[in-house]
């Protein structure tokens, strides 16, 4: 007899397993992500003269990567809680997680802060961290709420 697919059994009616795993799993790659982005923080010079050595570059690089990095716990949470979410055979949540985040917060920020504020490539990277930390706490919330547990695969 074939054996169900494992995020069916994890999001299967009254099993508590499914929301720890999740839990759990945004956890550990919150630690592992924090990790990555503190080396990304100290060694960013370093990783962006891997590529290239033109002094522009490497500063802007050395930017970008510091302001990203520092938004990699909020990522990691983000990320396996809205794929926890879509494992489980909830597709559209996380469908519109995604736009919602990336189109009308991300994008529209990224012009407002870069070229209406003046903060220039800075203003692109924050746009980022703040959308993206914006849509794990959305992603949070989905996922305690529970919903996604209903839906029939």
């Amino acid at each position: 007899m074939p054996q169900p697919h494992s995020s069916a059994k994890i999001s299967a009616p009254g099993t508590p397993t499914g929301r720890k795993i999740g839990l759990a799993g945004g956890f550990f790659n919150m630690i592992f992500l924090a990790f990555i982005g503190a080396i990304c923080l100290i060694g960013a010079p370093f990783f962006i003269r891997l590529f290239t050595h033109e002094p522009e570059a490497v500063h802007a690089g050395t930017l970008a990567l510091r302001i990203l990095a520092g938004g990699y716990v909020f990522y990691g949470w983000g990320m396996i809680l809205s794929q926890a979410i879509n494992g489980a055979g909830d597709t559209r949540t996380p469908t519109l997680l995604n736009f919602i985040f990336f189109w009308l917060v991300e994008t529209p920020l990224a012009a407002l802060l870069a070229l209406h504020l003046g903060w220039g490539q800075t203003g692109v990277y924050w746009s980022v961290v703040i959308a993206e930390s914006a849509m794990a706490v959305a992603a949070m919330w989905v996922f305690k709420r529970g919903k996604w547990k209903t839906v029939k695969v």
